[in-house]
């Protein structure tokens, strides 16, 4: 092998790893509830596959895995994140699963940046909202809505006529300074329903299901983006 057929193959190898890297990188879990001080984590952290997670004897993790829809509560031991759900040793795990969009959760720019991803979020355009896609499925009447700061957050109902919720969100109104929980401010919306929520030029479509439940049920089945 000549010295350009060593060097392609390195930069080929080399650019396998980045691929690999920003793969690895992709969120595929989120915190859903912490306690203990040695974990490392906070609620509603996200997760990539591959951190580690050391929990004293006592300490509590729940985890929801955000393609395989896998919700799991664990208590102790050395946790290990994956793809799909964690490997625990040392501790005891049990898991169930949740209703949730398995995968289609769309990345905030902040994740995409980090993941190697490029997401486009165009605004809506005058007159196209009975033909908008769905682009997300949510299981609970009450959604989060990741914003990444207070604003104006509007939300308007495409199949049927209804009026929109306007809602002026304040910094101190979220959770972790980014979500905004509909749960918690006594929101809901209407179960079958396909919405629109829309902030500072970003938006997303998103259809409630028909079986949806109130209250706060697990955030994977209600995390929204934008």
């Amino acid at each position: 092998m000549n010295w350009f057929s060593s060097l392609l193959a390195a930069l080929l190898a080399l650019g396998g790893f980045a691929v690999d890297a920003a793969v690895a990188a992709e969120p595929v879990a989120l915190v859903e509830d912490v306690s203990g001080t040695e974990a490392g984590v906070e609620f509603m952290d996200y997760l990539a596959a591959g951190r580690e997670i050391r929990l004293a004897a006592k300490d509590r993790l729940v985890l929801d895995y955000l393609r395989s829809c896998w919700r799991e509560t664990i208590t102790g031991g050395i946790v290990t994140i994956g793809a799909e759900q964690s490997t625990v040793v040392g501790g005891a795990v049990s898991r169930d699963k949740v209703e949730c969009d398995g995968g289609k959760m769309r990345l905030t720019a902040d994740q995409a940046a980090k993941s190697g991803v490029v997401v486009f979020r165009a605004p809506p355009k005058p007159g196209a909202a009975h033909n908008a896609p769905v682009e997300r499925r949510i299981y609970g009447l009450s959604p989060i809505v990741e914003l990444g700061g207070g604003g104006k957050l509007v939300v308007e109902r495409l199949d049927k006529p209804d009026a929109a919720l306007v809602l002026d969100i304040a910094p101190a109104q979220l959770l972790r300074g980014r979500f905004y929980d509909f749960a918690r401010n006594g929101q809901a919306l209407a179960a079958g329903g396909t919405y629109r929520a829309s902030i500072a030029g970003r938006s997303v479509v998103f259809q409630i299901d028909a079986k949806a439940k109130p209250g706060a049920t697990a955030p994977a089945g209600r995390l929204l983006t934008l």
